[in-house]
């Protein structure tokens, strides 16, 4: 889990929804990252779930009454207020944002709504036509337009029979929008970030293929850190095990051509560009259009090469845009990084060792080391791909702020 979360003091608000049940998750999600979890339970919410249940997942005390007797002074409204990092109201009924958004204040949470100056996260479940309706989608815009974040809803086949919005997302985008709520750093508000992800899948025939491990970790942790940081971000995919973030435009491909296409379409609209996927360097010359049954003799592929897109892009880029790329090599890994660096013309390339059990394809961290042109290598060590995504952006900035370049959606607007 991103360490985005770990000591952070969330408020997590279960109200009146049958989707309320699933704040047991969220809430054992939120705690394994590390984040403090402090239920609150609203009348309806404690309709759909138990208190015990939340108390036993968090650890804490669940927050029911205004004006609980026993209630301990650190749970008091106006502290909690102070001290949490974020409000994720989770499932959120229409009835708790239609009091929010006009400032009733008739119950514990929505008291300390009022009270908060940390950022709100609204996850909305309800019925298909509550949520359409007229009120619900003014409340929204309303509470929008002072700030508050909402994440969701989905759309399906809902507990009351319709089909359509209204389904409380899952876990994983509401873990994603609450820890892209936590972050302050917003160095990229108003930026485009294009990143290219995952594997290539070259065909054999209809059913085989040539392909390699990329499982797109590193590549959502880039994706993930981006929006983190306030960018408005693009990935072109190929074929991946990892989930992409739910706030990302995703564009989903599967050879190195049609990334090549996808990547060029896009490239003159964005401020960043962050090669990450294994694109395949070679593909089969005739791909049988026919499935090839199996024979007892040497099957020969005559394989030729496939645009290096890092490259294309490096010698492509305007001033002022950023171009990164990565190296994945088993050796020599400095001396590999250094030459693809100045021969891509990138402004930044992550080397990083594969085919090792903790550095690489499948795995969750990664050997690395950070190069610039003029610059002394950064090595990295043994580190998080989470870490590193955040090492790259951290890397780009200065370079970005010194371009002093308008974001591109300005400039081509």
């Amino acid at each position: 889990m991103h360490p985005g979360f770990r000591d952070q003091e969330i408020v997590l608000g279960v109200t009146g929804s049958i989707a309320a049940y699933k704040a047991c998750e969220l809430a054992s999600r939120l705690k394994e990252a590390g984040a403090k979890v402090l239920p609150v339970l609203t009348r309806g919410g404690a309709e759909f779930v138990g208190a015990a249940a939340l108390e036993g997942v968090t650890g804490r005390p669940v927050i029911r009454h205004m004006f609980d007797p026993a209630q301990n002074p650190e749970i008091e409204h106006i502290a909690v207020a102070r001290r949490a990092a974020l409000f994720l109201i989770a499932p959120a009924s229409a009835n708790i944002l239609a009091k929010a958004a006009h400032g009733i204040a008739d119950d514990w949470l929505t008291t300390t709504l009022l009270a908060t100056r940390a950022p709100v996260l609204f996850a909305p479940a309800m019925n298909t036509q509550m949520y359409l309706h007229p009120a619900t989608q003014a409340n929204i815009a309303l509470l929008q337009s002072r700030g508050a974040r909402f994440v969701g809803p989905g759309e399906g086949n809902l507990a009351c029979g319709e089909v359509g919005p209204g389904r409380l997302i899952d876990t994983p985008a509401i873990l994603e929008a609450a820890l892209c709520a936590l972050s302050t750093d917003r160095s990229l508000a108003g930026r485009r970030v294009l990143i290219t992800s995952g594997a290539n899948h070259e065909p054999i025939d209809p059913v085989r293929f040539i392909g390699n491990r990329s499982s797109g970790k590193m590549g959502r942790a880039i994706v993930l850190e981006a929006l983190r940081r306030g960018a408005e971000v693009t990935v072109v995919t190929g074929p991946h095990e990892a989930p992409l973030p739910h706030a990302a435009q995703v564009v989903r491909v599967d050879t190195a051509a049609q990334m090549h296409e996808a990547v060029e379409a896009r490239f003159d609209a964005c401020d960043i560009f962050i090669a990450a996927a294994a694109v395949a360097d070679y593909r089969v010359e005739s791909p049988e259009t026919d499935k090839r049954k199996r024979q007892d003799s040497v099957y020969t592929l005559t394989l030729v090469p496939n645009a290096d897109i890092a490259a294309a892009m490096g010698v492509r880029k305007r001033p002022g845009q950023i171009a990164v790329g990565f190296a994945a090599e088993t050796r020599d890994f400095v001396a590999h990084a250094q030459d693809k660096l100045a021969r891509k013309k990138l402004d930044l390339i992550c080397a990083n060792e594969v085919g090792t059990t903790d550095s690489g394809f499948g795995t969750d961290t990664h050997r690395a080391w950070l190069l610039t042109p003029g610059a002394e290598p950064l090595e990295c060590g043994l580190i998080g791909k989470d870490d590193l995504a955040a090492r790259i952006f951290d890397a780009i900035a200065p370079r970005l702020s010194a371009a002093g370049d308008a974001p591109a959606q300005t400039r081509l607007a």
